[in-house]
């Protein structure tokens, strides 16, 4: 039996959704935080600025669900819970890694570009 053909441009394809899952911002980041190794919930939290406790526990299960990261709670007091990239969560650290990178060199770019945008686009006074 032949595995199928996937195609991520093709709406139907599973793979998808996989794909909307990992180009989130927030998946991204929380992968570039888990690189340096496990972090528990509250590290993760200060790791990834302005993310909301909801968002990343809602976040941290569906990356935990598709086999990205891995939870592993502690038997001990108080309970200690931690999170790390699984074997297939690390295939996603040099990609996503280098994305952060990208935005992090190419923000003076973008900005401007932006500017110049919205100055060219810029409504103009009646009468002009």
């Amino acid at each position: 039996m032949n595995a199928p053909d996937w195609d991520v441009m093709v709406a139907t394809c599973p793979s998808r959704t996989s794909l909307a899952k990992i180009a989130n911002k927030w998946t991204a980041m929380i992968i570039i935080a888990l690189s340096g190794g496990p972090l528990r919930f509250g590290e993760l939290r200060h790791a990834v600025d302005g993310i909301s406790g909801k968002v990343l526990a809602d976040t941290l299960r569906d990356l935990e669900r598709d086999g990205i990261l891995e939870r592993t709670a502690y038997d001990e007091m108080p309970p200690r819970v931690e999170y790390e990239l699984t074997s297939l969560g690390q295939t996603l650290r040099e990609p996503l890694t280098a994305l952060g990178r990208w935005a992090e060199q190419h923000i003076e770019d973008v900005l401007s570009a932006r500017d110049s945008y919205d100055r060219q686009t810029a409504p103009r006074p009646l009468g002009y």
